[in-house]
């Protein structure tokens, strides 16, 4: 287990990260891990969740979100990882080993680096330290007050460690290295003196002396204008020494160290390296992790990635980067990816690249071999007793790459693709390197970087972000804003920030001529089989964030088990993600090139009717809802049927237990609701209000989870069908949400007329459940007539007309704690026994734990009467039944009683 402050807050376990919900659970939990293993008071998490001021009910809210991360934790497995989440009176401690905390580790990182006596070591723990940001601190909490302080300080943190780790660097004279680093990070910030001050000596060290003078006088500027100031001592000092000469006149920068077992590299061996990227920034954990897998013996590493993430550049850099280790450096694009590739490349494509690698290696083209295989074993004598690099660019199967590896024991390969070519894994035993999307940092600074515009930038520095923001951290995409800006220097970037924001046009925006987003997502889609593009049609409008085989299967109308190999194909091909354990979702830009009416790069779908695969999934979620319903709460009746003419089942996950069927909801629960928008909005009025009511269970269970816009939805869709039984179930809900909300003046609104709703739909069970909701929330108003305990005997009269045993328990427990605080201590008896001589005190569920509460209301009631012996023996029953059950409200409430009748024991002694 993994808890994240520095990026996106969140926990991640070894099955994924667990689904934390709305930003104020976010929020809260950012407050606790920022004082982990220590007390902080409600009001301090509070003031945390609402910096603008808490609402009336900030206290139940919050309350709500510790429960509910309670039990998230729980499901993760926390109690392995001696994690708990306890209260202290009015305050809440997250214990936990600090060691689980990223920006823990980052501190302790930090810390290590700064004793080290060795720069190389310091640097070595300065790298790992920052590879744990994944963004900017505490993404998705609240963005002003204490939050937003404790994310400053954490930012600062993480610049202070930048610029220790170039200044590390400079101690072992990789200048460049420097500069490269605090670029990004001074474009990100540039109005950080120390940063300007520091990549001016950079710069000037690795013999970029006009570079480092017009950082200074950018630097300068910019504080002037925006702030009204001269620069600092820092700023002036560094500007000083340039000029003077202070420091070395041009220093170079050093190549990156041999390996103390590297042969001396050869000065005469073949570069066919194009020339290096421009503009490239970021990217450390990558290029380290490229390091790291091409220090083994003949290595093979495979860097891939979606398309236009930047794998090319990446590359070529780290290879323009390491090539005095090497004898020489071969370079081949691929083209696995362009139009004119049709299909496999095969042979001669691959004898072509053998042909001009063994020219370069020093043979004479007469000399050349004639067949596929004579070139091949050319080539590995050629290549074997030399320390090669050799750069594969763009590749679409093992095959095409295999005869072009190098022999040589101390040579590498490196190998780009948009597909995982796992059978060079199981082959050549390659490595892979996965290239994401750039952190929003990084996408700032690759834009400046490629349109050069750092002042027009800085000028319209929320535009700049907006652009940025936009693009979703594909380098592709922002290269191409980049020339979008270049193309028209007189606009403002607000409007072109606006045009981009359009997503009808998005894509567009996003397409220089033949290149662009688009064009690459053509391109990697024409590769795939056919059910793998007809799946990734369907996912455009996909309701929801992410789908699994079986959502899949109902997209597309074929079987999981195809269906999940159709997801494997696209997630090889990187148009999907798989985010947790057969889970996956899209890439913005990706989901928008799905979802564009223009592409016709997708197999005629079978559907006669384009709504139709909609309602298959629709229905999929129906069936699977009512199923985890009925898993969860065996004894009860099911709210709802499937609809009249619902689609054939293509199979669903396995349910086995509550436990199973709860953690389904909790994981489905934006999909469903999504799922549940989408059919309102296309007329299936009704799938989308059994989409809501469907999901009760969980409602139950996270009552103060923010329900309502859910329950609003399926309203309106109830409504619209003019169904008064689909009505009443969700007013029920709603006034029964409402009501543990405090909000009883809504609450009844709808409570009192769900009942009537329910007798008009002729369900004797949904009417009493209505009346108990009803009673309860009048009992709450503090209504002291007669009429709560009536709606409840009506509401247990209806239960039993038609043998609904939980419900008629359910308004005799409740009338018999309304009974008791009245103080009318036979009627308690007559409706306790009524309740216990009910079947299901054997039975599993919820029936035999609201006979535990009768029960308890049993002994309350002998108890007030005198009749302690009997009293006590009801009550040692309940609580025995209540620990057998692990029913914690039932033992906190047999304890209460028990005490009370020790108390008037004693007292009468």
């Amino acid at each position: 287990m993994e808890f994240r402050l520095l990026g996106a807050v969140a926990v991640a376990t070894g099955s994924g990260e667990l689904p934390l919900g709305p930003a104020k659970r976010r929020s809260l939990l950012a407050a606790l891990l920022l004082r982990p293993n220590r007390a902080v008071p409600l009001e301090q998490l509070i003031d945390a969740l609402w910096p603008e001021g808490p609402p009336a009910r900030a206290r139940t809210v919050a309350q709500g979100h510790v429960s509910r991360l309670r039990a998230l934790l729980a499901q993760g497995g926390a109690d392995e990882w001696g994690v708990r989440l306890v209260t202290h009176g009015d305050a809440y401690v997250l214990e936990m080993p600090e060691s689980l905390l990223d920006a823990h580790r980052f501190e302790e990182l930090v810390r290590l680096a700064h004793d080290q006596r060795s720069p190389d070591d310091a640097a070595a723990l300065l790298r790992e330290a920052l590879a744990l940001w994944h963004g900017p601190a505490l993404v998705g909490v609240a963005t002003a007050g204490p939050l937003r302080v404790a994310a400053d300080g954490l930012e600062e943190a993480r610049l202070s460690a930048v610029e220790h780790l170039a200044r590390t660097y400079g101690e072992f004279g990789d200048h460049a290295r420097a500069a490269s680093l605090l670029h990004a990070e001074a474009v990100a910030h540039p109005m950080r003196e120390s940063l300007a001050a520091a990549l001016m000596r950079a710069l000037y060290r690795s013999g970029r002396q006009s570079d480092a003078i017009d950082q200074y006088h950018r630097t300068r500027t910019l504080l002037a204008d925006e702030l009204g100031v001269d620069p600092g001592a820092a700023l002036r000092e560094a500007y000083a020494e340039i000029l003077a000469g202070c420091q070395e006149t041009k220093a170079e920068p050093a190549p990156v160290p041999a390996l103390s077992s590297d042969p001396a590299p050869r000065t005469d061996g073949p570069d066919l390296l194009p020339r290096p990227p421009r503009g490239f920034v970021g990217r450390d954990r990558e290029l380290a992790a490229i390091t790291a897998a091409a220090e083994r013996d003949h290595a093979v590493v495979v860097v891939t990635g979606p398309a236009g993430v930047g794998k090319s550049a990446a590359t070529l850099h780290w290879a323009h980067t390491a090539r005095a280790r090497y004898d020489g450096v071969l370079f081949a694009d691929l083209h696995g990816f362009d139009d004119e590739a049709g299909g496999d490349p095969g042979a001669p494509d691959t004898a072509d690249v053998l042909r001009e690698f063994l020219i370069a290696l020093g043979v004479a083209p007469r000399e050349l071999p004639d067949t596929p295989g004579a070139l091949a074993a050319a080539y590995r004598s050629r290549t074997e007793d030399r320390r090669l690099l050799v750069v594969l660019d763009n590749a679409r199967t093992a095959a095409q790459v295999r005869p072009l590896l190098p022999a040589g024991q101390g040579s590498a390969a490196l190998v780009t693709s948009r597909l995982r070519l796992d059978g060079l894994a199981v082959s050549e035993l390659a490595r892979t390197v996965d290239m994401g999307v750039l952190d929003g940092p990084a996408s700032a600074a690759l834009l400046a970087a490629a349109t050069g515009a750092e002042e027009r930038l800085a000028a319209e520095p929320a535009a700049a972000a907006r652009l940025a923001a936009l693009c979703a951290g594909l380098p592709l995409a922002l290269r191409v804003v980049a020339a979008r800006i270049n193309a028209r220097p007189q606009w403002p970037l607000a409007p072109l920030a606006d045009e981009l924001a359009d997503e009808q046009r998005r894509l567009a925006f996003l397409d220089v001529d033949d290149t662009g987003v688009a064009a690459a997502l053509r391109l990697t889609l024409l590769a795939l089989p056919a059910d793998a593009q007809t799946l990734f049609g369907r996912l455009g409008d996909l309701p929801g964030p992410d789908l699994d085989r079986y959502a899949a299967a109902a997209l597309t109308g074929t079987s999981p088990a195809d269906a999940a190999t159709a997801l494997d194909r696209l997630a090889a091909a990187h148009l999907v993600t798989e985010r947790a354990p057969g889970r996956y979702g899209m890439h913005d830009l990706v989901r928008l090139y799905a979802r564009g009416p223009a592409r016709d790069d997708t197999p005629a779908a079978p559907d006669t009717d384009p709504g139709e695969p909609l309602v298959r999934l629709l229905d999929h979620y129906v069936r699977t809802a009512l199923r985890a319903t009925a898993t969860a709460e065996p004894d009860d009746r099911p709210c709802c049927v499937l609809p009249a003419d619902v689609r054939p089942d293509l199979g669903g996950p396995p349910l086995p237990d509550r436990t199973a069927a709860l953690t389904w909801f909790t994981a489905q629960r934006e999909n469903l609701a999504a799922a549940a928008g989408a059919a309102h909005a296309a007329g299936h009025d009704d799938r989308a209000w059994r989409l809501v009511v469907l999901q009760w269970p969980s409602v139950v269970s996270y009552v103060r989870d923010d329900w309502m816009p859910l329950l609003e939805q399926g309203l309106a869709a109830a409504v619209r069908l003019g169904d008064p039984d689909a009505e009443a179930r969700i007013r029920a809900l709603c006034g029964w949400v409402l009501t543990e909300e405090g909000k009883l003046a809504q609450a009844l609104d709808h409570l009192e007329r769900a009942p009537a709703l329910a007798a008009r739909a002729g369900d004797p069970s949904s009417e009493a459940t209505a009346l108990i909701n009803l009673a309860v929330a009048l009992d709450r108003t503090g209504a002291t007539g007669p009429e709560p305990l009536a709606h409840l005997a009506r509401a247990a009269d209806l239960a039993h007309s038609v043998g609904d045993v939980l419900t008629e328990l359910l308004a005799l427990e409740h009338r018999a704690r309304s009974l008791l605080a009245l103080g009318d201590h036979d009627a308690v008896l007559a409706c306790a026994d009524r309740g216990l001589a009910l079947p299901g005190a054997a039975a599993e569920g919820l029936a035999p734990l609201r006979q535990t509460l009768l029960r308890v209301s049993r002994g309350a009631a002998l108890l007030a009467l005198g009749r302690e012996e009997e009293a006590r023996t009801c009550l040692v029953r309940a609580y025995e039944d209540a620990v057998r059950q692990g029913f914690e409200d039932g033992i906190q409430r047999a304890k209460a009683q028990l005490t009370r009748a020790d108390s008037q024991t004693a007292t009468r002694r």
